[in-house]
C-alpha cells in the first residue's frame, strides 16, 4: 500500500515538476518570443503617407500641394452580410461592386475600400452605418491651379509615388518619410485605434521653387489652346525662358489635362510635348544655316543670291521654293525664307562645318534641363549624310529637334552667343534649409563669334517688319527678331505627307536685350498651315502679354528697313555671370561724343560700335574681326549725315 502511494506522489512530482518546467520554458525562456507572436496577432501596422513637399512657382504661387484626407479599409470579419457592404460601398464610392466583394471575402483582417476620399465620398461611408469600415488619415496631392503646367508637373499615384514631370524627377526630394501606425484587434476580431500604441509621424519632403511662372504660363497655354482649337490643329506647344539665364518661364502642350484626376487625360494629353516631341523644324533652322556660311565668311547679309524664281535642281531631284523669288540679297533669303537662296549658301560650306555649327547651337544632344524624357532630337552623323543631306538639312528637313533645343538656339542669338542649359528648379527646401541646384547660369559653349551673332540678329530682326515673313510677331513698341517655319510632315517609310504640315514661330523680345524668348508649334493646322499665319500671330500675343508682366518698358520702333548689324537703343551686351572664368568683363559703354562729332569707338567691341553708330543713324562697315583698333571719318570729326558709312577696321590682337 505504501509502494503504490509513493509511486503515485512520485509521478504527480514528476508531472507537476513537467509542468513547472513547461510553464518555465514559456513564461520565462521564451517569454519574449511569445509576446511577439501575440503582437503579431493582435497588432497591425499600417504605412501612411507622408505630405509632399509643396511647389511653388518664381512667385511663391502654390502649384501642388498635400492636403491631410481620410482614406476607408474594412475589417472583412466585422462586416456580417460581405455581399450587401460591397453593394453599398460600390454605390456610394463609384467602385466596381464584384471586385470588392471579392476583396472583403478574403481571410485578411485588413483590407482597403477606398483611400484618399473627397469630403463628400467620406460622409456617404459613414452615412452608411457600416460595422467593420473605419477611416484612417493619409495625404493627397492636390493642384490648386488645375490645368496650369500640367505636364511640367506631372502627378501622383494613390501609393504616392511621382508619376511624371517634376513629381517623378524630383520624387526622392520631395516625397518625404512614410509614418507608421499601429492599430489593435481583440480577441472578436475587433479593430481599435488605441491612443498608446507606437505610431511615427510621417516627415513632409522638401519644397520645390520652380522658375515657373504660373501667370506667364497661364497665358501661354490659353493663347495655345485657342489655335489649336481654332485651326482644328492636333496639337500644339510653347516654350518661353529667359535668355539671359536657361530659367523656364512657361512650358505649354496642348492636349492638356487635369492632374487632380490624371486618368482622364490619357497619353496624348500626359506627354510634355516642348521637352519629348521632335519634329522637323523647317525654315527655322535656316538660322543655323545662315550662322555656318557667316562665321566661315562665305556670305555677307547684303550678297546677292538669285533664287531661280521658285525652284532649284540637285542630282536630278527637284527642290522647290514656297514661292518663285528672283534675286535677292542674304538678308532678304532669310526675310522672305527662300529655300532656294539657303540651299545655294549652304553647298558653299563644308559638311563638317556645317555639322558642327549645327553641334554648337546643341542640335543633336540633350539640352540637360532638369525635367523627366527629354529628346536629343535626331541628328545623323556627318559620315553618313547622303549626298542631298546638305541641302534638305540647310531648310530644317531631315533633322529633328525638340521645341526646346530650337528656342535655347535662339535665346544664344539674343544674349550674345552663350548656349544655355534650361532649367526648372530653381531652389529646393524652404527657410535655413534651402538650396539652389544653380548657383548661376550653365554655359554649355558658345554658339558662334560675337561678330556672326551679331550679324544674325540683324537677320533675325529683319524677318518681323514689313517684306518679311514673320511680320505677324511684331509687338507694338518691342522690336522682334525671329524666324518662321512651314515644314511638311514626316512619317516613317511614307515621305512627306502633301497636306500635313507643321507651322511655327521663334524669337525673342526686346530685339536689342532681350526680356524673353519663345516659341510656338502648331501641328498640322487647318485653314492655312504657314508659321507666318497661324504661329507668328501667338507668339506676338504670348509675347505682348508677357512682357507688359513683366515690367518691361517699350522701345523706340526698329524703322522699317534692314540694316546692316542690329540697332538697339542701348548695348546687348550678356550679364556678368555669363562670362567665362577668367575673361575680364566688357568695358563700359563709350561715353556720349560732343554734340556734332564722332565718338571714338578705340577698343570696342564689333557689336558695342555698331549698337553706337546705328544709335546715330550711321552705317557701320567692318574690316577684320575683334575690336575697333582704327575708325574712318576719326574721333571727333564733324557727324556726317544721317546714312553715311563709317569705316572700322578690326583685330583680334587688341582686346585680348
Amino acid at each position: 500500500m505504501r509502494s503504490r502511494l509513493a509511486l503515485v506522489i512520485a509521478a504527480f512530482a514528476l508531472w507537476s515538476s513537467a509542468i513547472a518546467a513547461r510553464l518555465w520554458d514559456l513564461q520565462v525562456v521564451r517569454h519574449d518570443e511569445f509576446v511577439r507572436r501575440a503582437e503579431r496577432q493582435q497588432q497591425r501596422v499600417i504605412e501612411l503617407d507622408p505630405p509632399r513637399g509643396t511647389v511653388y512657382d518664381a512667385r511663391g504661387r502654390e502649384m501642388a500641394v498635400s492636403v491631410e484626407v481620410e482614406s476607408a479599409f474594412a475589417v472583412p470579419r466585422e462586416l456580417g452580410d460581405v455581399g450587401d457592404a460591397a453593394a453599398r460601398l460600390a454605390a456610394a464610392l463609384g467602385l466596381d461592386r464584384e471586385r470588392l466583394r471579392r476583396q472583403l471575402s478574403s481571410d485578411r483582417e485588413f483590407v482597403w475600400v477606398a483611400r484618399k476620399l473627397d469630403p463628400p465620398q467620406v460622409a456617404a461611408v459613414r452615412g452608411l452605418g457600416l460595422t467593420g469600415v473605419y477611416f484612417l488619415e493619409e495625404s493627397k496631392r492636390y493642384y490648386p491651379l488645375r490645368e496650369t503646367a500640367a505636364q511640367v508637373l506631372g502627378y501622383v499615384g494613390t501609393d504616392n509615388h511621382g508619376l511624371a514631370g517634376l513629381e517623378a524627377g524630383y520624387d526622392r526630394v520631395v516625397a518625404g518619410k512614410p509614418g507608421r501606425r499601429t492599430v489593435l484587434r481583440d480577441a472578436r476580431r475587433g479593430m481599435a485605434l488605441p491612443p498608446g500604441l507606437p505610431s511615427a509621424a510621417p516627415e513632409a519632403g522638401a519644397d520645390l521653387h520652380l522658375t515657373l511662372d504660373a501667370a506667364i504660363q497661364s497665358i501661354a497655354e490659353s493663347e495655345l489652346a485657342r489655335t489649336v482649337e481654332a485651326r482644328r490643329a492636333k496639337s500644339g506647344s510653347v516654350v518661353v525662358l529667359d535668355p539671359w539665364t536657361g530659367a523656364v518661364l512657361a512650358l505649354a502642350s496642348y492636349p492638356t489635362f487635369d492632374p487632380n484626376q490624371f486618368r482622364v487625360g490619357g497619353e496624348e494629353a500626359w506627354r510634355n510635348r516642348a521637352v519629348s516631341d521632335a519634329y522637323e523644324p523647317g525654315s527655322t533652322f535656316k538660322l543655323v544655316t545662315a550662322a555656318a556660311a557667316l562665321e566661315q565668311g562665305l556670305v555677307e547679309p547684303g550678297e546677292r543670291i538669285d533664287c531661280e524664281s521658285g525652284g532649284i535642281t540637285l542630282a536630278g531631284v527637284r527642290i522647290a521654293d514656297h514661292k518663285p523669288f528672283g534675286v535677292l540679297s542674304f538678308r532678304e533669303v532669310i526675310a522672305k525664307s527662300s529655300n532656294v537662296g539657303t540651299i545655294k549658301t549652304a553647298l558653299r560650306i563644308s559638311n563638317r562645318d556645317f555639322y558642327d555649327t549645327i553641334r554648337s547651337f546643341g542640335f543633336g544632344r540633350q539640352s540637360g534641363i532638369d525635367l523627366p524624357g527629354e529628346s536629343p532630337g535626331l541628328l545623323m552623323p556627318v559620315e553618313r549624310w547622303p549626298s542631298l543631306a546638305k541641302a534638305y538639312i540647310s531648310f530644317g528637313q531631315g533633322i529633328s529637334v525638340t521645341p526646346l533645343q530650337l528656342t535655347l538656339a535662339f535665346a544664344a542669338v539674343g544674349n550674345g552667343g552663350s548656349l544655355l542649359e534650361p532649367y526648372v528648379v530653381s531652389q529646393i527646401g524652404s527657410g535655413e534649409h534651402a538650396r539652389r541646384p544653380r548657383a548661376r547660369p550653365v554655359v554649355r559653349g558658345r554658339a558662334a563669334s560675337p561678330r556672326t551673332i551679331a550679324t544674325l540678329g540683324s537677320l533675325l530682326a529683319g524677318v518681323t517688319v514689313e517684306g518679311g515673313t514673320g511680320r505677324a510677331a511684331a509687338v507694338a513698341g518691342y522690336p522682334v527678331a525671329g524666324k518662321t517655319g512651314t515644314a511638311q510632315k514626316a512619317v516613317p517609310g511614307r515621305g512627306y505627307l502633301p497636306d500635313e504640315f507643321v507651322a511655327s514661330f521663334v524669337g525673342y523680345a526686346p530685339a536689342s536685350r532681350p526680356a524673353l524668348a519663345g516659341l510656338v508649334v502648331i501641328d498640322d493646322p487647318r485653314g492655312g498651315y504657314h508659321g507666318g499665319e497661324v504661329a507668328a500671330p501667338v507668339f506676338e500675343a504670348i509675347a505682348r502679354k508677357a512682357l507688359f508682366y513683366l515690367g518691361v518698358r517699350p522701345e523706340r520702333e526698329r524703322p522699317e528697313r534692314w540694316p546692316l548689324e542690329p540697332a538697339p537703343e542701348e548695348p546687348s551686351a550678356a550679364p556678368p555671370e555669363l562670362l567665362a572664368e577668367g575673361t575680364a568683363p566688357a568695358a563700359p559703354a563709350p561715353s556720349p561724343p560732343p554734340p556734332g562729332t564722332v565718338p571714338d569707338l578705340a577698343g570696342r567691341t564689333a557689336r558695342e560700335a555698331v549698337t553706337t553708330l546705328a544709335g546715330l543713324d550711321l552705317k557701320p562697315v567692318l574690316s577684320g574681326r575683334g575690336v575697333v583698333v582704327r575708325q574712318r571719318p576719326e574721333p571727333g570729326a564733324p557727324m556726317p549725315p544721317p546714312g553715311s558709312p563709317v569705316l572700322l577696321e578690326l583685330d583680334t590682337g587688341a582686346g585680348g
